[in-house]
């Protein structure tokens, strides 16, 4: 008889526990030796593969890990009473019982950055050029998944892995390009440099209607920042063919937008006239994350200048960009939102506006529900009788919630806790030390952050205790925190931003990223900032309800559909603001068609 495995609830800290451990053993399946770490899924779901499980809320599996270091065939890493797990912290306190358990040993790649130690760590994203996550990504190693009763005992299972998903071709293939759609790729020497070995960047780009139409016209360039897509999203697609049948729900709905794109922008009328250009998406996939932040960071390397001063360029030259600032406006939303107006203060010659969706905290005094120069502890808020936990999120985000009808596609913004500040970061401490998560958190303090004398980085906090080091926010902030950095240098950033900040975010964000949008909103509106911003300001609400996460000022529709139509609403925007501020001898003939 097939065992019975335990209903969910029954992952909980109680006193009868397992006592058994596990060996993972690496079959020599693939390359001879493996530098990585190594997993142990336990799920109580009876027919996915333990490894597709892992999340953020109530419906996680349990995860352990372990980092392994030149682990060959027949060797075992072992997962016992003392490795850390998530969301059980010990496999001690998982309840006796039927489950089914995978192990998987993610393998780390070896890089030799300039002026720093080597350092182990993973392909998974610089692998999203052929998709994947960090338990799925090409080259991964598996074992079969098995049903195995834990019992109250000390008995040793043993799980060999002897299993690979594909790997990735190196260099990926090229893109094919269509009539709007082209594909630049680069071969980055600033990022060479650092890494020490081939950094490629690639752009998405789509181009105007009426291009080969009107070949002694150059074009403006629409920047659009957001999280790795495999081809042009913004993230609205584009189709030159109707909706295929037999799509339904939200996948129907995305393609009938990706349709109307089509039929917008190669329209003569309609909201793309006289605001049509190069619109640009990047792909800047790196070992720790699908996104760089498109900044230069100490633990990263100079994506922003590789971005802005090798890619861009190689764009424009290539599609008849003008190239130049007053032509040039950036817009995202999340971490894109964060990435617009971190590009616009950065560079602030380099772009004529910024339309800034539902940033990535803006501020670290507000760092989601943690101000790190205040706060001493990151996953608490304490007194003297008593600790609060920090929450990290709240509800669903309702950027992609469909339902059939836009009344009933906001999502439900009740502001119900789906995890905890401390539930987040030991789930990312489990799934890879000194950073190598892959996920949210590390790649803030990544970008964020300094470099630690062993070429990782120096955490902002300590990942089991959430204690906040003090010396490596003062870095933050002089670095990083965009409302330090405005304050501090508003005197010649000032006359360069006036005007040019749009800020957009939902009043109930999931991701509490609202709160950092106040706390620019209180230097860069305030009467006494000379010169005056001029920034805008738009945080939404529907029927007396806060938006979710992604709101990009979407008035009257759900975030399902408002990130739809972003460029529909925010192109003319630009545009307009492009010839209101062009040079007096400027070609502005894009702007007729």
């Amino acid at each position: 008889m097939r065992p019975r495995l335990l209903a969910s609830a029954a992952l909980l800290d109680i006193a009868s526990a397992v006592r058994s451990s596990f060996t993972i053993s690496y079959s020599g399946i693939g390359a001879p030796n493996i530098t990585g770490r190594a997993f142990l899924f336990v799920s109580t779901d009876p027919d996915d593969e333990p490894r597709s499980l892992i999340g953020d809320g109530v419906d996680t599996q349990q995860l352990f890990g372990v980092d392994v270091a030149d682990m060959r065939a027949g060797d075992t890493a072992v997962i016992d009473a003392s490795t850390l797990g998530y969301p059980l912290l010990s496999l001690d306190k998982v309840p006796p019982g039927a489950y089914r358990v995978q192990a998987v040993i993610q393998p780390y790649h070896l890089y030799r950055i300039a002026g720093a130690p080597p350092v182990w760590l993973p392909r998974t994203e610089v692998n999203r050029f052929e998709g994947g996550d960090i338990f799925t990504s090409p080259g991964t190693y598996y074992s079969k998944p098995v049903t195995l009763s834990l019992a109250d005992s000390t008995a040793s299972h043993d799980l060999v892995v002897d299993r690979q998903d594909a790997p990735a071709p190196e260099p990926p293939p090229p893109r094919t390009d269509t009539k709007y759609i082209k594909h630049v790729r680069i071969t980055s020497k600033l990022l060479a440099d650092f890494w020490g070995e081939p950094v490629q960047l690639e752009a998405c780009v789509l181009l105007p209607w009426g291009f080969a139409e009107h070949p002694n016209t150059s074009w403006p360039t629409f920047l659009y920042h957001g999280h790795y897509h495999d081809d042009w999203a913004t993230p609205a697609h584009f189709s030159e063919t109707p909706a295929p049948s037999g799509l339904v729900g939200y996948d129907l709905v995305q393609a009938q937008y990706a349709y109307e794109l089509f039929q917008n922008w190669t329209s003569a009328s309609g909201p793309f006239r006289g605001a049509r250009g190069l619109i640009v998406t990047v792909k800047h996939p790196n070992p720790y994350y699908d996104d760089s932040y498109a900044v230069n960071s100490a633990n990263l390397g100079p994506y922003g200048d590789a971005i802005m001063h090798e890619l861009l360029p190689a764009v424009e030259q290539r599609y008849r960009g003008i190239g130049e600032g007053w032509a040039r406006a950036t817009y995202g939303g999340s971490t894109g939102g964060w990435e617009s107006i971190a590009v616009q203060t950065f560079y602030p010659d380099a772009f004529n506006g910024a339309w800034t969706f539902c940033p990535d905290p803006v501020s670290f005094d507000r760092y989601t529900t943690v101000n790190i120069y205040q706060d001493q502890n990151a996953y608490f808020a304490a007194g003297p009788w008593k600790r609060v936990p920090r929450p990290a999120t709240r509800d669903a985000a309702s950027n992609g919630i469909w339902r059939g009808q836009a009344a009933k596609s906001y999502g439900s913004p009740l502001g119900h806790i789906v995890a905890t500040q401390e539930e987040v970061n030991l789930k990312e401490l489990v799934k890879g030390t000194k950073g190598r998560s892959c996920d949210q958190w590390d790649i803030w303090q990544l970008v964020f952050g300094p470099r630690g004398d062993d070429g990782y980085v120096q955490p902002i906090w300590d990942k089991r205790t959430g204690a906040i080091n003090k010396t490596v926010a003062a870095y933050w902030r002089e670095n990083f925190d965009l409302k330090h950095i405005l304050q501090r240098d508003w005197k010649t950033l000032g006359p360069k931003l006036v005007g040019k900040l749009h800020l957009f975010v939902g009043m109930s964000d999931t991701y509490y990223l609202n709160d950092a949008v106040y706390s620019l909103e209180d230097f860069l509106l305030d009467p006494k900032t000379d010169p005056a911003s001029g920034a805008q300001f738009d945080y939404g609400s529907h029927d007396g309800r806060g938006y979710e996460h992604c709101y990009s000022g979407n008035h009257g529709l759900p975030n399902s559909l408002g990130r739809l139509t972003i460029n529909a609403r925010v192109l003319p925007l630009m545009a307009s603001r492009m010839v209101r501020s062009a040079p007096a001898d400027a070609d502005l003939s894009w702007s007729k068609y």
